[in-house]
């Protein structure tokens, strides 16, 4: 399997959409055409996108908020569930790392995903990060 890697921020708002219903985070009963068509807003104002391609099928991305320095944290890192275990996800984040080697890396995931934050050389600390709710969705 050919995996080819970008950086462009304008990710195709309809292959966005659909990779982020394959793994839970849109429903598509409860989205308008609108929602679709802006998709990809957060991804254009983040300071890293990083997504995975086979061919022209997007089967992966990853998003950076960051101050470049200190700083930065990983958001939305979604891989199509039919190319889990090919390494891409682990692919994407060391690529993000890249970016700003010497930065402290935070990522906010649930449970069933922390193994995989894990795996590739993240911790668990004792810090307590509270939310407010996006509207959004």
């Amino acid at each position: 399997m050919n995996i080819t890697y970008k950086t462009d921020k304008a990710l195709p708002n309809e292959q966005l959409y659909d990779l982020f219903v394959s793994v839970g985070w849109a429903d598509k009963n409860n989205t308008t055409q609108s929602m679709i068509d802006n998709f990809n807003k957060n991804f254009i104002n983040s300071t890293i996108v990083i997504s995975a391609w086979v061919d022209e099928k997007l089967v992966g991305c990853v998003r950076v908020l960051s101050d470049k320095m200190f700083r930065s944290v990983i958001y939305d890192l979604a891989v199509l569930p039919e190319f889990h275990g090919n390494g891409i996800g682990r692919e994407l984040v060391r690529r993000c790392k890249e970016h700003y080697p010497d930065s402290e890396w935070l990522v906010q995931t649930t449970a069933d995903k922390a193994d995989f934050y894990k795996h590739i050389g993240f911790e668990v600390n004792n810090d307590v990060f509270l939310t407010v709710p996006c509207k959004l969705f």
